[in-house]
């Protein structure tokens, strides 16, 4: 990693609860943790809000509403819409506002990295099974490497974040999984350890698997030593 060539990519960490997020607590620990790392060796933090209009213009095809019409989720006329408190940007930091899932889709997040010469991603937040992973796709059909700091990611259940980080670890050639204490890590010049891909399709599940399959992405004991 050239940290001059790298940001810190944090998707969605808002207020919004409608839906219902598995052990954000310690998602957004581990978020601070990471974005204080990122911030005392000088990588640029982003942040992205998800964002729908109050009145509809824009709205996703069959997205939830209200009975008045108003979005249910990420309505800007809500304090949802807000980055949550612990993780609050700096004004030196860049915010995107999207109205898709990915971070990527009709937003200037390309642009902003690009301008600063960035190559490489740092990447977490919410949800891992949609704005996380059609994200972390899109960056590596722009050929950004990547690295997901799986335990600064989470879902609205268990099995869907499992299976979405599987699926990206199969399929995402230049991306590395770690954890918040390997990142850091890694940030900080010492030897750390992640898990990448030395095949396609690397680690196949079944429905009965899936969670044997997930430690081996995710176990320190199962990761390779950088």
């Amino acid at each position: 990693m050239k940290k001059s060539e790298t940001a810190l990519v944090v998707i969605d960490l808002q207020k919004e609860s409608g839906f219902g997020i598995v052990g954000l607590d310690g998602v957004v620990r581990n978020t601070q943790r990471t974005i204080d790392a990122c911030r005392a060796v000088g990588i640029p933090v982003i942040y992205t809000r998800q964002i729908n209009r109050h009145d509809g213009v824009g709205l996703s095809l069959d997205e939830p509403r209200h009975a008045n019409g108003e979005p249910q989720f990420y309505a800007d006329n809500r304090d949802s819409i807000e980055i949550l408190e612990a993780v609050k940007p700096l004004d030196t930091d860049i915010v995107i506002d999207k109205y898709r899932w990915s971070a990527f889709f009709d937003t200037r997040l390309d642009l902003m990295l690009k301008s600063l010469g960035v190559k490489h991603l740092i990447i977490g937040g919410v949800v891992t099974d949609g704005c996380l992973m059609t994200s972390v796709f899109d960056a590596y059909f722009r050929d950004y490497r990547i690295q997901l700091v799986h335990d600064m990611c989470t879902a609205s259940n268990e099995g869907a974040h499992m299976a979405a980080l599987t699926i990206m670890a199969n399929w995402v050639y230049a991306l590395e999984v770690l954890d918040t204490d390997n990142m850091i890590q890694c940030l900080e010049g010492q030897d750390y350890a992640a898990w990448h891909a030395d095949e396609a399709d690397a680690l196949q599940f079944t429905p009965d698997t899936l969670r044997d399959t997930f430690g081996k992405l995710t176990a320190p004991s199962s990761s390779s030593p950088k």
